[in-house]
């Protein structure tokens, strides 16, 4: 019994003796750590500054013994948090969250969406080939738009509508009222479109064709809609109905479809660099486009959920359409050319 006993005594002075040479950095890291999480790194003096990353190797090295001799998982477990947490504090961004997001939306994502010019027309492009054959079909055949439309997204719509159903349960339906406009509808297309946009920009990694087959879904959907609203007379008013959050919506589609051939484009053409490297070259761009489009579908939502009811009036639809249109055009143009000082 005493010989079995033997390597469990061991192991634990082993671990004590750890311990005991090494906590009391651990524990002088950590408070350094939580007073620049609370109060940022003006709370603390020049030696402590310069004490913080001695304190934080000494961490992570005594995390790479502590997995060589096996300690306890607690210990482990400490240990890989406070190297984390000190792997932020010595080398994360030294901005607030709130300066951080303007510098990105001022900055970053305007200029990301420049960078993709050529991927950003492509993506137009198969979204517009979409829309018009999902338009010639429908035109020719209403048939079709059953087989075009799921029955979730059609909402009851398809070719036995009416042109009163459709001018009173959708085009000129009455407001819903703001706690279901914007807290309950909005909040579901919100939602739905950022699924859209992700699986656009996520699946640029099958070399970008399930991205360009996608965007010519959503392009048939929307020809259909409008050949099947043209044959009862209202064409126009669908667009301007449509024009509120469709302008900001398939912007940001058209957006998510750029950044997954961004993706695609730097796996199939690497160039000098291997297909890795471009990848994650490219894809920085890429990432920060698909960011700044699902804020854009946040926007889409609300209008779509909150105003597109509320102005019932199709010559207004088609005001407040083409001022948000003209404001991402002059925003994506001109923002972020100078760099901030």
């Amino acid at each position: 019994m005493a010989e079995d006993d033997r390597p469990v005594t061991n192991l634990t002075l082993k671990s004590s003796e750890f311990r005991k040479g090494r906590e009391a950095g651990w524990r002088a890291l950590e408070n350094l750590i939580g007073r620049l999480e609370r109060r940022g790194v003006r709370d603390l003096s020049v030696e402590e500054l310069q004490s913080l990353p001695l304190l934080y190797r000494s961490a992570v090295s005594s995390l790479s013994v502590a997995r060589s001799i096996a300690l306890d998982r607690n210990l482990l477990r400490y240990l890989e948090d406070l190297a984390l947490r000190g792997f932020l504090a010595v080398y994360g961004p030294r901005i607030r969250l709130g300066r951080g997001l303007l510098g990105f939306f001022t900055q970053l994502f305007p200029r990301a969406v420049r960078q993709g010019g050529w991927h950003i027309l492509i993506a137009t492009l198969a979204l517009l080939t979409g829309f018009v054959a999902g338009f010639l079909l429908v035109g020719l055949d209403e048939s079709w738009f059953t087989t075009l439309v799921p029955s979730g997204m059609a909402g009851g719509r398809g070719p036995g509508s009416t042109r009163a159903e459709l001018m009173q349960g959708e085009l000129f339906a009455p407001w819903p009222g703001a706690a279901a406009a914007f807290g309950i509808f909005a909040s579901f297309l919100f939602s739905h479109n950022t699924l859209v946009g992700i699986l656009c920009f996520s699946l640029g990694l099958a070399a970008g064709v399930p991205t360009l087959l996608l965007l010519v879904y959503q392009g048939l959907i929307l020809g259909a809609f409008l050949a099947l609203h043209m044959h009862r007379g209202l064409g126009v008013a669908f667009l301007g109905w449509i024009s509120i959050h469709g302008v900001t919506e398939l912007t940001a589609i058209m957006l998510c479809g750029a950044a997954g051939l961004m993706i695609g484009g730097a796996i199939l053409f690497p160039g000098r660099h291997g297909r890795v490297d471009n990848a994650a070259i490219r894809g920085r761009f890429a990432a920060q486009i698909a960011v700044g489009a699902i804020f854009m579908f946040l926007v889409a939502g609300i209008l779509e959920g909150g105003f597109r009811q509320l102005i019932a009036s199709t010559p207004w639809r088609f005001a407040v359409g083409g001022t948000t249109g003209a404001l991402w055009l002059a925003y994506f143009l001109g923002a972020g050319r100078r760099a901030r000082l």
